[in-house]
C-alpha cells in the first residue's frame, strides 16, 4: 500500500478528500490550488505542506489532483513548477476532477511518455459524501495501476473500475447527461402541476411509487428548490462545465445530444442571471418566472 499521497487542489471535494486520507493513516502532503486555508486546516490535522504541485510530487508515491476543469489539470500537472517535474519515475498520478476524456487521455500519454502513470477517477457523491468518505469514484485505468491506486481511493469512497484511461470520464458524463436532463425534467413537470393547482405533496408521494419517480425528485428536491432554497450543493456552473465537457465529447465522437445541448443552454440562462454557484436547482427560476408560480411543498407541521 502506498504510505505517502498527495493532494492538489485542496477545495470544496479536495480538502475533505484529504481529511480521509489522514482519518486511514496516509501521509498526506497538499498544496492548494486557488485558496491557502484549506492548506492550513488540513496541515493542523497532521498534513505536510508541499507548497506546490511539484513540492507535493516529489514526497509522494500516489499524486492525486482535484481541480475544476481540465485547463487546471494541466497547469497542475505541467505547469511552471507542475507536479511531473517534481515526481520521481513510476509515481502513479491520480485525477479526480470531472473533465473531457480526451483531455484526459492526452495527459495520460504525457506522463507515461515520461515514465509514470496514470488514472481518472472522477467522483459522485458531492461535498456531504466527501467529508463522510463515500463517495462514488469511477475509475478507468489498466488493472495493475487500478489495483495500486485501490487502497487510496477506497480511503475516499467506493471505486469502481469501469475500463481503461478515459473511461472514468466518460461514465462520471454519463452521470451528468442523465442527472442535467432529469433536473429539467422534474422542474417543468412540477411547474405544470402548481400551475393548474396540485398539491405538490401529494403529487410527490403519488409519483414515488410511480414510474416517473427518480433519485432527483424524491430526495433532492425536497430538500432544496420545494423547500425554498437554492443553497450549494452541486453549483450549476460545475454542471454547465460537465455538460460543455459532455457535449464536445459527444460531438468528437459523432454523437447527438440535442436534449443536452438546450440542457446546456437552460444552465447558461440561469447562470447569466446570477445563479452560477448556487445549486442547480436554481434552473427552476426560469419556469416559475415564465409560469407565474412558486412551487413549494407544505412547511412540516
Amino acid at each position: 500500500m502506498a504510505a505517502t499521497v498527495g493532494v492538489i487542489g485542496v477545495g470544496t471535494m479536495g480538502e475533505p478528500m484529504a481529511a480521509s486520507l489522514l482519518r486511514a493513516g496516509f501521509a498526506v502532503t497538499v498544496c492548494a490550488h486557488a485558496n491557502r486555508a484549506p492548506v492550513e486546516r488540513l496541515v493542523a490535522a497532521g498534513a505536510r505542506d508541499g507548497r506546490d504541485p511539484a513540492g507535493v510530487a516529489a514526497v509522494a508515491e500516489v499524486v492525486v489532483t482535484c481541480v475544476p476543469d481540465a485547463p487546471q489539470v494541466e497547469e497542475a500537472l505541467f505547469g511552471e513548477h507542475g507536479a511531473a517535474s517534481g515526481a520521481r519515475a513510476g509515481t502513479l498520478f491520480v485525477d479526480m476532477s470531472t473533465i473531457s476524456p480526451v483531455a484526459t487521455r492526452a495527459f495520460d500519454a504525457r506522463l507515461r511518455a515520461a515514465g509514470m502513470r496514470f488514472v481518472d477517477a472522477p467522483v459522485s457523491g458531492g461535498p456531504a459524501r466527501a467529508k463522510s468518505g463515500t463517495l462514488t469514484i469511477i475509475a478507468g485505468a489498466s488493472d495493475g495501476d487500478f489495483a495500486d491506486a485501490r487502497p487510496v481511493l477506497e480511503a475516499m469512497g467506493t471505486p469502481s473500475h469501469v475500463g481503461p484511461v478515459g473511461m472514468g470520464e466518460v461514465v462520471k458524463l454519463v452521470n451528468q447527461i442523465i442527472i442535467s436532463n432529469t433536473m429539467l425534467a422534474n422542474v417543468e413537470a412540477l411547474t405544470f402541476a402548481a400551475k393548474a393547482g396540485a398539491d405538490i405533496d401529494a403529487v410527490l408521494a403519488v409519483i414515488g411509487g410511480a414510474t416517473g419517480s427518480n433519485y432527483l425528485l424524491q430526495n433532492w428536491l425536497p430538500q432544496s428548490w420545494l423547500a425554498g432554497s437554492h443553497a450549494p450543493g452541486f453549483a450549476l456552473d460545475l454542471l454547465r462545465k460537465d455538460l460543455a465537457a459532455a457535449l464536445d465529447s459527444a460531438r468528437a465522437a459523432g454523437v447527438p445530444m440535442p436534449a443536452s445541448a438546450l440542457a446546456y443552454q437552460l444552465y447558461t440562462a440561469s447562470s447569466g442571471e446570477g445563479h452560477g454557484k448556487d445549486d442547480y436547482t436554481s434552473v427552476a427560476t426560469f419556469y416559475e418566472r415564465a409560469a407565474g408560480v412558486t412551487v413549494r411543498t407544505k412547511p412540516s407541521a
